[in-house]
């Protein structure tokens, strides 16, 4: 493997052609996943618009995955922690899609499963990026590591809280309906 270079200011692992291609890609695709988990946790919930973009998410949290494992076996040394990373985010959103798309009641498990996906993405981004970021290069290493999960677990826990509380209050509805039935 031909040593690192650095493109746009930035190092990378190595200057060998399959490397930068897969790079490439790994690239396109975790930008796509970063905005499309973004687009999906604001889309109306149920609308096509979240299913739609919810499958741009899954599959392109898929190609992050596939191209992390790549590079990982170009760098095993380097990038195994964002491999094991990947697994943890492609394992938690196949469980948050299978339960939605297995039409599965509650969303506890859609929500909790594609939440946590999307904290892993963000994990492995600012694990591998957040010392050439400005800004983040002034933080510690542990803030990489933690950050993304102590703000997308409360974001998770008020969106389960709300899902509760919306059919709790759905539940009364129907049986006001049927009481004065």
């Amino acid at each position: 493997m031909a040593g690192a270079a650095r493109i746009l200011g930035t190092e990378v692992g190595s200057t060998a052609p399959i490397f930068l291609a897969v790079l490439a890609v790994h690239v396109l695709a975790g930008l796509t996943a970063v905005a499309t988990g973004a687009a999906v946790a604001l889309a109306r919930k149920g609308t096509p618009r979240h299913v739609r973009i919810g499958h741009w998410y899954y599959h392109a949290l898929g190609t992050v995955f596939a191209t992390a494992l790549a590079l990982t076996a170009m760098r095993p040394r380097q990038d195994y922690h964002l491999a094991l990373i990947g697994l943890l985010a492609v394992t938690a959103a196949t469980i948050g899609y299978q339960h939605r798309r297995r039409h599965r009641p509650g969303d506890t498990p859609h929500i909790t499963g594609m939440g946590l996906s999307y904290i892993a993405v963000l994990t492995a981004f600012y694990v591998d990026n957040g010392p050439h970021l400005p800004l983040w290069d002034r933080l510690p290493t542990i803030a990489f590591w933690l950050l993304p999960s102590a703000i997308g677990l409360p974001v998770i826990a008020r969106a389960l809280h709300h899902t509760r509380a919306s059919v709790t209050a759905s539940d009364r509805r129907v049986a006001r309906c049927s009481a004065s039935s």
